[in-house]
Order: structure tokens, then sequence, then C-alpha cells
């Protein structure tokens, strides 16, 4: 076996040990893990999150995600936890601890201090028999018969299930407060993830020229429109109504086509009916139409009246596409 078919080989055996953890990991789903994501649903406090080690790190991923999908939720280092930072836990929140053993000594340390509290206490961890087990109020079951490491020691299939089963929680609270995409993109306005949640196809046109000419344009008023405007393109308007549209494209074709372009106007070369898109519509149902025609323009209309373009370019341009 070379060194390439031995790199294919341990990472398709990886996949495959993990595949086969988090398959089982669905079969742990229970009545215990629905009272538990209902106590978080109904605190009115914070969900803190604490763990040590390579949970600590799944701690803070799913502190992220619980946050950007409406429950608030902050995440506090197990070891930090017994040398001060305890203070975070306030009188309504519910504690999250991960551990894959459930008795490191920074966890059988911390367990009895978040008891005093009387705070829940939800454990995720692989053993349901350990100190973290039996002392939680509530145990999400993220057992792993084995870790994908060939020393079955370094956290790789154990932290993989640590962060499907918090998935499972945020998604399961998510469905349960009918968080909606307009409620993603309040927590998510930056980036390309926030433009797709909010950019709308107006946020594009305004910045654009709108090219038009009449049905009786000649065909050097058309090249002169399609070249000043810099879109590629132009929409044919006849009484205040879109009837046509004219690429680059159509341009290069009509002069292959023909020898002489004499009496040529815009109605001769335009293509009828084209596609066109309401300005109040989201940028992202502009890129659907584009890619569903295969067209590079996209007419945009304010209440059926002409309103601007949207280009491929400007989709790319916001990180749309």
């Amino acid at each position: 076996m070379n060194i390439s078919q031995q790199i294919i080989a341990s990472a398709q055996k990886t996949i495959a040990i993990e595949q086969e953890a988090i398959a089982h990991l669905h079969t742990l789903i229970d009545e215990e893990f629905a009272q538990a994501v209902s106590v978080i649903y109904n605190s009115v406090g914070r969900v803190i999150i604490t763990g040590i080690g390579k949970s600590a790190i799944i701690a803070q991923k799913i502190v992220a995600t619980l946050n950007s999908t409406g429950t608030p939720s902050i995440f506090m280092h197990a070891a930090d936890a017994i040398h001060g930072d305890l203070g975070t836990i306030q009188q309504d929140d519910v504690v999250i601890c991960i551990s894959k053993s459930g008795n490191t000594p920074e966890i059988k340390v911390l367990v009895p201090l978040i008891k005093k509290t009387n705070n829940p206490l939800i454990a995720i961890t692989s053993n349901r028999d350990s100190f973290l087990g039996t002392q939680a109020d509530y145990v999400l079951h993220a057992y792993v018969s084995v870790e994908a490491c060939p020393n079955n020691l370094a956290p790789t299939t154990s932290t993989t299930a640590q962060l499907v089963i918090g998935d499972a929680v945020a998604v399961a609270l998510l469905d349960l407060r009918g968080f909606s995409d307009k409620d993603f993109a309040k927590y998510h306005p930056g980036g390309a993830l926030g433009k797709k949640l909010y950019l709308r196809v107006s946020d594009l046109t305004e910045a654009n020229e709108r090219p038009s000419v009449a049905p009786n344009a000649s065909i050097k008023e058309v090249i002169v429109e399609i070249s000043a405007k810099r879109l590629g393109v132009t929409a044919v308007i006849e009484n205040t109504e879109i009837i046509g549209i004219i690429t680059d494209g159509d341009l290069r074709r009509m002069l292959s086509e023909n020898d002489n372009l004499e009496g040529l106007t815009a109605r001769d070369i335009m293509s009828a009916s084209p596609k066109t898109i309401e300005n109040d519509a989201m940028a992202v149902k502009a890129k659907r139409v584009l890619e569903e025609n295969g067209i590079s323009q996209l007419l945009a209309t304010n209440q059926g009246i002409y309103a601007g373009v949207v280009h491929v370019h400007d989709l790319i341009k916001e990180g749309i596409i």
C-alpha cells in the first residue's frame, strides 16, 4: 500500500467509524431528551455550557449555535469555574456540562458546586453511570463505543457525537420557538449569510443604471444605450410597459445574421416577454431565476413598472453567488 492509499484508507475508516456512531445516536433520543429541551425552552434565564479539554471546545460551538438561533447562552470553562467563574451562573440559568467520561477531576469538583445552586443540570456524556451522569438532572446520552483514533485515545468520535447532540438540542429549540429566516437574519446581519437573508432586489438595482429604448429605436441607439449603461442589456419599453429585452448577445447574433442593418429596430431583435422579478423580492430569488434560466441579467419591476436591472455580477459582488 503506497502513502496515498494509506491516507485514503485511514480517512475512510475514520468517517465510517464516526458515521456509525452518529447513526446510533438517534436511538438514544428519548423522553429524557425531550424533558431537558423543555426545561431550557421554559427557562427565563440563559444556558450555561461548560466542559474541559476538547469538550470545552465543543461547548463553545454549541453556545454559538444556540445564540444564533434565539437561545441566549454563555460558555464557562470548567477549570475556570472552580477558580472564580462560578458566579457566571445566575438564579434562572440552566447548566449543560459536557464530558465523555463524566469522571474527570474538574467535573467531579464542579458538579457538586452547581448542584448547590439548584440550577437544572443537564449532562452530555457517553457514560450514563459516570459521576456526571448520576448527578445530573437530565442526561443526553452521547454514547460512542470507540474513538476514530487508532489508539482509541484522542477525542474524535466522542466530540463529534457531542456536537451532534448539541445541534439536536439547538434545532429542537428553534422549532419550538418557531424561529424563522427573518429571526435568523436579525442575528446574522453581516457577511454572505446575512445578505442572503435580508438583501433585496431593490438593494441591487438602486446602484445600477436603468437602460431602456423604445421599440422603434435604431440599432445604433440600442448599441449606444447598452454601451453607455454598461450592463450588457437594455429593456425595451412601450407606454411604461416592458415588452422585451436586448442583450449584448442578441446584438452579436444580429450582426452575424444580417449584412444589412438598414431599417432594423429594437423590436426586430428583442426577446419578447423577458424574465422579470419584483423589486422587493429577495436577492436569493433573483439568483435562483438567473440560474434556472441560464441568463446573466434580469429586469426588475416595481408594481409592474420597470425599475432596473439585476446582473449576475451584482450577486457575485455581494457574495450571494
